[in-house]
């Protein structure tokens, strides 16, 4: 798609998709204004009115949805899941902007990232929403996206912030009007500090992958559709280095520790 950029005495200079990503993905990684987009990268009202436009048309849902299906198929899975992992982050937000809230458990003003993955950790269906919505009312609208649009997954893992001993109604709920079994995955009351819990362990990491992003840090946007939007971008980002077979980067010696011990494993697995 040309993009149209006006320069002295009338001329026109015309730009590829590629400039247009490049721009895009330099917001989302390095978290800046769309006003402080380089120069030299594209002009910045460019690239903003090409990420609305592909957000309102579908591009940005087709092109993600396209790409999950490759990630699987390199996997060896099917295109179509069986089954997919709920949860919630709540994550700080910038002034301004629309459903803003405060989450009286994590003590967060801002936006909650509502996010089901399959069992790979690719999102499946995103939703954000007021910091001040309850895990199970969120829950419920999201699975219902879910049941719509996947009509294949029968389970759907989740923590016990969805359903719990005095209030299971979730799980009725979900399993009476969309056919799902919802399994809660709860943490042992005798468990100290920081443990790995089973299925539940991959939707925090697709958190870890979006975090990694600088504007996804915390939420800048002023409209939930633009947030949804820059978590599916992250994930078209993260699917399209690993079709490439280009070599992660990590940034840090914990994370480089990290993925050695996680390549050993997997080693020693096979």
């Amino acid at each position: 798609m040309p993009v149209r950029d006006r320069r002295k005495g009338g001329a026109a200079r015309k730009y590829g998709d590629r400039p247009v990503l490049d721009a895009i993905f330099f917001v989302l990684r390095s978290g800046c204004q769309w006003r402080m987009i380089p120069r030299d990268l594209l002009p910045w009202d460019a690239a903003y009115r090409w990420f609305r436009t592909w957000t309102t048309d579908g591009t940005i849902d087709r092109v993600h949805d396209a790409l999950r299906d490759q990630v699987r198929f390199q996997a060896g899975r099917q295109a179509d899941p069986t089954a997919a992992v709920l949860d919630a982050q709540s994550i700080k937000s910038s002034e301004g902007g629309e459903a803003r809230g405060f989450d009286m458990g994590k003590k967060t003003t801002g936006r909650k990232r509502h996010l089901i993955v399959d069992t790979l950790g690719l999102l499946l269906v995103v939703m954000v929403t007021s910091a001040s919505v309850q895990d199970r009312v969120g829950g419920r609208e999201i699975l219902q996206r879910l049941a719509a649009r996947f009509p294949s997954i029968a389970l759907v893992w989740a923590d016990g912030g969805y359903a719990n001993s005095i209030v299971n109604g979730l799980l009725a709920w979900a399993k009476e009007n969309l056919g799902l079994v919802l399994e809660i995955v709860k943490r042992s009351d005798e468990a100290k500090g920081f443990r790995v819990l089973p299925r539940r362990w991959v939707v925090e990491r697709t958190f870890g992958w979006l975090v990694r992003n600088r504007r996804l840090a915390r939420d800048y946007e002023r409209l939930t559709a633009n947030s949804e939007t820059m978590i599916k971008l992250a994930m078209i980002r993260l699917m399209a280095t690993r079709l490439a077979g280009q070599a992660v980067r990590w940034s840090n010696a914990t994370e480089r520790e990290a993925a050695r011990r996680l390549t050993v494993e997997t080693h020693l697995a096979a």
